[in-house]
């Protein structure tokens, strides 16, 4: 895999690792009775099972690699905390973004999250006479409270693990991006997200609905010159566990369309994941973004790498 086809796999790999071990460790506590459960859980941290708090997605909250999920990062369980560190590349047709940050998991109930993206325009940098290689960098900070259900143990229940989350960003190149027609560096992101494993199928399902005016996630700032509301936007996913440490699946993020410079599409992608150890994980997939300002069509690889307690 060269630079550009690492890039963009990682997140979603990161998902399909998350579901792998939300599928096995739920199927082992079925045969055991729940007070027993609730008795032998240890205190301190690491008492979740096998990657039953996700991977991580792009911009910091457990979940996959486009869309947050209800669960809580971090393998701590309902007396414990937990956390993630985790790195991912997207290399797409022209551009590339990196991002990296840390999470922390308060009792299976509330998420805190930080991380930084940074997006390389490459030669389009030169085009626009902004320089080969002119990065915009967006810090992002995330909280996510678990308001109901359990995604992987409620297997006699039809509800699904409902969580609300806020994204708060903050973009370090205000003048670009009021040249280009945005009408804000820094913007917050409210989301609801559902997330529920069928363990008899082997099959995680999870439908997040965001109030954003992200311009590419915030990379090209928010609101714009065509809009400059909040909009409602739906990202899905879904996963199958291929085996005990592998997953596929895919997943679909609408974005607003708030810039006159150019048509902003809406993202998807095909993922791979692999849980080799209950405390790392890896992820792989192909992504497509859509147009990003003069250039359409940007479709590349995306890898990512976790690591949690």
């Amino acid at each position: 895999m060269n630079s550009r086809t690492l890039g963009f796999a990682i997140s979603l790999c990161l998902l399909g690792a998350a579901f792998n071990a939300q599928a096995q460790d739920a199927s082992t506590l079925q045969d055991q009775e729940p007070q027993a459960t609730a008795v032998q859980t240890p205190t301190g941290t690491s008492g979740k099972l096998l990657l039953t708090g996700g991977v991580t997605q792009v911009e910091g909250a457990a979940g996959g690699g486009l869309t947050p999920w209800a669960v809580i990062g971090g393998y701590g369980t309902r007396d414990q905390i937990g956390g993630n560190a985790y790195y991912t590349r997207i290399n797409l047709s022209d551009y590339n973004l990196q991002s990296y940050g840390a999470l922390i998991g308060i009792r299976d109930r509330v998420e805190l999250s930080v991380s930084r993206q940074a997006f390389d325009t490459e030669a389009v940098g030169a085009a626009l006479g902004l320089g080969h290689g002119f990065t915009i960098r967006q810090d992002t900070y995330g909280l996510k409270v678990k308001l109901a259900g359990d995604a992987v143990l409620e297997q006699d229940r039809w509800m699904p693990q409902i969580a609300v989350g806020v994204q708060h960003k903050r973009n370090d190149q205000g003048g670009l991006l009021s040249a280009i027609g945005a009408t804000s560096a820094s913007g917050t992101d409210v989301y609801v997200s559902a997330t529920k494993l069928y363990l008899a199928q082997s099959v995680l399902l999870n439908a997040t609905v965001r109030l954003t005016k992200a311009n590419q996630f915030g990379i090209l700032g928010f609101g714009g010159d065509r809009h400059d509301g909040y909009k409602p936007q739906f990202e899905g996913s879904v996963a199958y566990l291929l085996n005990r440490n592998l997953a596929v699946g895919a997943e679909y993020r609408s974005k607003p369309d708030n810039l006159n410079i150019a048509h902003e599409n809406n993202a998807w992608d095909a993922f791979i994941a692999w849980a080799p150890a209950k405390h790392v994980s890896l992820t792989v997939a192909y992504v497509d973004l859509g147009n990003i300002v003069i250039r359409d069509n940007q479709r590349g690889w995306y890898a990512s790498l976790q690591v949690g307690f």
